[in-house]
């Protein structure tokens, strides 16, 4: 299925490249330079009409290109509008030199720019391209920019951040919208660069499809349903429980009970046909107090995992949500690889001593574990892939899923989700309220009830976020992991 390209995400590298070859395929840049400015000009009047000045901060690239159309065509519709440059704009090249020669405002150096109340600030210094910290004097203005607290309009992306990884290089604006042309950049969905954005405004500024999509990294994109609906089964009129899977979240001890019910409960609301506890003998009759839907069954040990394996319909499992570290964690997982697996939270951390004996019990065949890692959890079973700042979330997920061969969940805001064969889904509609005490258990039980009804891993982690997500939206502020559990809808 082609995805729309409002999906996709291009790096400004690959933006570049398809800027080149519109150029070469006979489109006249200056003109896309042209609509990309006057984008700007009608997203500044429209959502600005109050402004008393709109001030054209403008850059030695292409993105001051953009800034100096906008200031030319906000000048011609009477607007006051004062324009600070970086470096002389005599050394610009090609169609920035043109779209500098074309616009009438007279320039000052962007050091002399002292921000007023109000002002509404074009930021056109450096786009998505920018790839080292900037330079002293934009950083100056920024901090002078923010102590008046002015609107700012980005072209492209806000000048600081960095297009493929949405880190601060240095210093970054904070947009109030952010304008950029044909399809987003990573940096656009990445934190901190989407809370640095503000409202995003996507122009297609008259580039075909077809040289967007020749560039375009088709293993990357936002988590939306078009990327893997087509994967999750759907239940049909003949549908019944044991055709949609048998689910195992293996509880822990009396004290602990609580995360593997909310896992249970979770996977049930996600569809799976039947949700099992596994519990210690200890934590059995605080359990059956309070199950109603989901079943029960006695594992103790290593010994009696591998007996109850025998049963080939038990077919997913969730280890992890309360259930203690140590070597009971990595018997139990190690005698399910053979299974399609969760791996959460202390499931995790048993391995953090040696990740390589659980990524090799793995190996072999289709992917069948999923590893859900917060910050901490990934830097256990991956810490020279975490402790590499040249790479972004992105790339680091990606590595991490060809080294476990499994299906990443890198959890936070900007939840990452990754495969072993490269693809990464960025996860954008998580509300922040989801941050609190076993959302991660409910996550879990979500990927795991659509696993067993016989989504691959991948895609059943990538949806799994998002629903997980969609939940949280519907809960509102202040809800609790029970209101979350409430909330989840199977697709």
């Amino acid at each position: 299925m082609m995805l729309p390209l409002a999906d996709l995400l291009l790096s400004p590298d690959d933006m570049a490249a398809v800027d080149r070859d519109a150029a070469a395929s006979g489109i006249d840049s200056y003109g896309l330079m042209e609509k990309a400015g006057q984008a700007v000009t009608a997203s500044a009047l429209r959502y600005f009409p109050e402004a008393l000045r709109f001030v054209v901060l403008c850059g030695p690239g292409n993105n001051g290109g953009d800034g100096y159309v906008a200031a030319r065509a906000l000048q011609q519709t009477g607007a006051m509008v004062p324009l600070f440059h970086l470096g002389d704009p005599g050394r610009l090249k090609g169609d920035a030199a043109r779209a500098f020669a074309d616009c009438p405002v007279e320039g000052e150096a962007i050091a002399s720019y002292a921000p007023r109340p109000g002002d509404v600030v074009i930021d056109a210094i450096f786009g998505a391209g920018l790839s080292r910290p900037v330079p002293d004097e934009v950083e100056a203005v920024i901090a002078r920019v923010v102590e008046v607290d002015v609107p700012v309009i980005a072209v492209d992306l806000p000048s600081g951040l960095d297009g493929s990884s949405g880190q601060i290089l240095g210093a970054a604006f904070r947009a109030t919208r952010t304008v950029t042309f044909m399809t987003r950049k990573p940096g656009h969905l990445l934190l901190p660069g989407r809370d640095l954005c503000g409202r995003l405004e996507v122009f297609d500024i008259g580039i075909p499809d077809r040289i967007v999509r020749a560039h375009a990294d088709s293993l990357i994109g936002e988590n939306t349903p078009a990327q893997w609906q087509a994967k999750i089964p759907s239940a049909g009129a003949d549908t019944h429980k044991y055709k949609r899977g048998h689910l195992v979240v293996f509880s822990g001890g009396p004290n602990a009970t609580g995360a593997a019910r909310m896992s249970a409960m979770a996977g049930l609301k996600a569809g799976a046909g039947l949700v099992t506890i596994a519990s210690p003998a200890e934590a059995m009759s605080v359990n059956a107090g309070l199950l109603t839907a989901i079943m029960l069954h006695a594992v103790e040990d290593e010994a009696s995992l591998r007996e109850w394996l025998a049963d080939q319909r038990l077919s997913t499992f969730i280890l992890g949500p309360g259930f203690g570290t140590g070597e009971k964690a990595r018997q139990f997982c190690l005698a399910l690889a053979d299974r399609h697996l969760v791996l959460d939270a202390d499931g995790i951390t048993s391995f953090r001593d040696d990740p390589k004996r659980l990524f090799d019990a793995f190996t072999e065949g289709p992917t069948r574990l999923v590893l859900t890692p917060h910050e901490g959890e990934f830097a256990r079973l991956f810490p020279d892939i975490a402790a590499d700042t040249v790479l972004s979330k992105v790339d680091k997920a990606r590595a991490a899923a060809a080294r476990a061969h499994a299906a990443i969940i890198y959890k936070g805001a900007d939840s990452v989700i990754a495969a072993p064969d490269g693809r990464a889904l960025i996860n954008a509609n998580a509300p922040p309220w989801l941050a609190t005490a076993g959302s991660g258990d409910v996550l879990a039980g979500i990927v795991g009830g659509l696993m067993a009804q016989g989504a691959p891993a991948f895609e059943a982690a990538a949806a799994g976020v998002w629903l997980h997500g969609l939940a949280g939206q519907h809960a509102g502020k202040g809800l609790t992991a029970e209101d979350l559990v409430a909330n989840v809808k199977p697709l």
